[in-house]
């Protein structure tokens, strides 16, 4: 037995199962023995930033982390920007990174590189394989390292330590600590700030706190102690839709977030970060919450956030049975018609949803109605790219699609995004997932143009028009789909779309909407 077969053996022994690959010459010998092992799903990604994405999605959704096969430091720094989305949103994965053997490493070949340096700012936990007989140590290290609490690590796999035999390995199911219990004097210390700004406290929730269960305990201390309930900007996965409660997402713009937290005296994070502005703008704030305002921490990321919600919530004396307020139908709207508008698009799809689908949100500024309208969808699972980097939009759907193969998953794609990875249209087709992605065709990166004018420039030239624009020539996403093995078809009006969608939702396997507006 090879250092790879052990590397398999304790990562399936851990119910690792996945594999998201695009291997090099240095993991022949890993690729080997994952051949050996029909256990573990392999799923090829032409890119890496798609292997990395996919790991990410599939991990927000399973709550277990994914392995990723990348080649030498190039490979990993192909992948880097969605394993920073990965490390933001907080999502456990193993990336196993080949290397040259350890002799070889002083003669300089072409793709040695300090892997340890890339991988480090965009990793929690990072460690290089000693030899063959450290390869079982190693990896349960990583998988620990990935769930202790959750997030992303890297295993750096010399080719020697691949090949080079080892002695009687010992491959076993790692026991994981249990999360601390819950700071009772942290929720005190919360619960006396909220009674001491009745009507002028809020909650943010983000994690296992944005799931169905903690999201009716919230709910139930927003009843009962006048408590607002917000999540993060970006959202790394929330359980949305009615009879759910429904947080109010801190949005993106600097202005809209600073008025809608103005009246926040106390703000309360569990399993969050404060929020803080994306950049620095001239004459506006980092922060976004009230000077003075005070923020405390009910629970951090890795402690049990469901159970120091429902303290909370016996500390301020709301009992069990008290009722909240759920989403329950759309509001009354007609159904556009006509040419088609982002608005259109995000109330059709709300409209549409299927029970139990997953949402994967990259349309940036296009589907920003989206989210509100969310909540009177069909219960369903909704995720975004957290980390600010594009281009993980397609990856996450890939990855959620693998992970739940009996759920629609639909991905609200930004073209300018789409186009980082739109290599993961063709693991979608090779893997047949039931994705349905809709790209919203505006053939420009709109943000940047608000940027422009958050920055405080007025107008713009034909120079910075040739940087923010995607025309001459504008992009089709429809033979762009086909060419990576995907079905697609466009729709410039209302009625088009409705028709693709319905089409797309009533059938299994990848699909794409090029949404012309």
């Amino acid at each position: 037995m090879n250092g790879a077969d052990v590397l398999c053996d304790v990562l399936l022994a851990n119910d690792v199962t996945v594999c998201f690959a695009n291997p090099g010459t240095s993991e022949m010998h890993f690729v080997a023995a994952l051949d050996r092992k029909p256990q573990m799903r392999c799923v090829l990604g032409l890119f890496e930033g798609v292997v990395t994405g996919a790991a990410d999605g599939y991990a927000r959704m399973t709550d277990r982390p994914a392995a990723t096969l990348l080649h030498t430091g190039p490979g990993l720094a192909n992948g880097l920007a969605n394993m920073h989305n990965a490390r933001r949103a907080l999502s456990p994965m193993i990336n196993i990174v080949g290397d040259h053997a350890a002799y070889h490493l002083p003669l300089d070949a072409p793709l040695t590189s300090d892997i340890e340096s890339l991988a480090k700012p965009m990793s929690n936990w990072v460690r290089r394989i000693a030899g063959p007989d450290d390869v079982a140590p190693a990896t349960e290290a990583a998988f620990r390292a990935s769930l202790t609490p959750p997030g992303v690590t890297t295993l750096i796999l010399p080719a020697d330590a691949a090949w080079g035999e080892v002695g009687a390995a010992s491959v076993g199911k790692a026991t994981l600590a249990p999360p601390p219990a819950v700071d009772m004097d942290a929720v005190r210390t919360v619960a006396a700030a909220i009674r001491a700004a009745p009507g002028r406290a809020g909650i943010i929730v983000r994690g296992q706190a944005a799931r169905a269960d903690a999201l009716a305990v919230a709910g139930q201390i927003s009843t009962g102690s006048d408590v607002r309930v917000f999540s993060d900007v970006l959202v790394a996965r929330m359980q949305r839709g009615r009879g759910r409660v429904a947080p109010t997402r801190i949005p993106y713009p600097i202005d809209a977030a600073t008025a809608l937290l103005r009246d926040i005296d106390v703000l309360v994070l569990v399993g969050a970060r404060e929020p803080v502005a994306f950049f620095a703008y001239p004459g506006k704030p980092g922060r976004l919450v009230l000077e003075g305002c005070q923020v405390l921490t009910l629970a951090a990321h890795g402690e049990d956030l469901n159970a120091a919600l429902e303290a909370l919530r016996d500390e301020l004396g709301i009992k069990p049975s008290q009722q909240t307020v759920f989403a329950t139908a759309f509001p009354d709207e007609a159904t556009p018609s006509g040419k088609l508008t982002e608005d259109a698009i995000a109330l059709s799809v709300a409209r549409k949803l299927p029970a139990d689908a997953i949402v994967c949100d990259e349309a940036v500024t296009s589907a920003r109605r989206f989210f509100a309208l969310s909540a009177f969808a069909a219960p369903h699972d909704y995720m975004m790219t957290t980390g600010g980097s594009i281009g993980g939009g397609i990856p996450l759907a890939t990855g959620a699609a693998i992970a739940c193969p009996d759920r629609k998953v639909i991905n609200l794609e930004a073209d300018g995004s789409g186009m980082y990875t739109v290599q993961g249209l063709w693991t979608q087709a090779r893997e047949n997932l039931d994705v349905v992605t809709i790209v919203f065709s505006n053939r420009t990166y709109a943000i940047l143009h608000g940027e422009m004018r958050n920055v405080g420039v007025g107008a713009i030239g034909e120079n910075a028009r040739r940087m923010l624009d995607l025309d001459q020539p504008s992009l089709d996403w429809v033979c762009l789909a086909k060419g990576m093995g995907v079905e697609a078809a466009r729709a410039d009006t209302c009625e088009r779309f409705d028709a693709l969608l319905e089409s797309a939702l009533s059938r299994r396997g990848p699909f794409l909407i090029e949404a012309v507006l």
